[in-house]
């Protein structure tokens, strides 16, 4: 009688840490066969400025219209030689920070995002233009292992870290053209055109030269832009002064112009299209 006792005892061990059950108290769950059809909830990390002081953005982001999952002040605090950042949504929570948006097929990014909002200001209007506020080191330095982190942990391809402005050009500007994004992408966080590959589709043309403004949004389009075949003139130059902030920030008047098409075939080559 002993030794079957002990059996039963090594029988229902066995049945206990069966690989792919799991046991919920109540409920057993198997869990060896996957469907294929699905994809991580966190599939783009979404940059914004908030245009606002630190304690007015806190108190923005945690009322009940908008959230983020990260704020960053714009001089972190430092807890034992560390900046000190503020998560205010789980990542695997979804935060309402992108709003209407699209973004290489896919609508509502609020879904499939991650969020992280700078402290700035944005930007003051002067005269008939904008002055746009810089972004302090300090912020940008932890920012960069922030995003850096997210990134990996969750395989976001280097095409799908944006801008506010990337996935809703009629409605944000933000983080606007003196986000160091080139800075970014040299320390792994983002897309960046091979220069040597931008000489080659400029091909000797005068940067600013003028071309056709929708092969311009053509190949805006296959990189990931939103470009409906009813905009209005206002409106194709909003994406493309979206895109100039992004990646040619020296000159983001929304003109159709050479580099702006070479940076965008260059992107493509790299990237694949959407």
């Amino acid at each position: 009688m002993k030794g079957i006792w002990l059996l039963l005892i090594v029988f229902l061990a066995g049945c206990a840490t069966q690989p792919g059950i799991v046991d919920r108290g109540t409920y057993r769950v198997e869990t060896r066969q996957r469907a294929p059809n699905a994809f991580p909830r966190e599939r783009f990390l979404v940059i914004h400025y908030t245009a606002d002081e630190f304690d007015g953005s806190l108190a923005m982001l945690t009322g009940r219209d908008v959230s983020v999952h990260y704020l960053l002040p714009e001089r972190p605090p430092v807890q034992r030689n560390k900046p000190l950042i503020w998560a205010l949504v789980p990542e695997n929570q979804i935060a309402w920070h992108a709003g209407k948006s699209f973004w290489r097929g896919t609508s509502r990014l609020n879904d499939t995002s991650i969020g992280i909002e700078l402290v700035n200001q944005g930007y003051q209007k002067v005269g008939m233009g904008k002055r746009y506020y810089p972004f302090e080191h300090a912020q940008i330095a932890a920012l960069i292992p922030l995003a850096r982190d997210i990134i990996q942990r969750h395989r976001i391809a280097p095409q799908n870290v944006v801008a506010h402005a990337d996935i809703a050009p009629q409605r944000k500007v933000d983080p606007g053209p003196l986000f160091p994004w080139h800075q970014l992408a040299l320390a792994g966080i983002g897309a960046w055109p091979e220069p040597a590959r931008v000489a080659f589709y400029l091909s000797g043309r005068d940067p600013y030269a003028p071309v056709n403004e929708a092969d311009v949004l053509d190949l805006l389009a296959r990189y990931g832009y939103e470009t409906p075949p009813d905009m209005t003139q206002t409106q194709r130059r909003r994406v493309i002064a979206a895109f100039q902030m992004h990646f040619r920030p020296a000159r983001y008047d929304g003109v159709a112009d050479a580099q702006t098409q070479a940076i965008g075939e260059a992107l493509l080559e790299k990237y694949g299209q959407n």
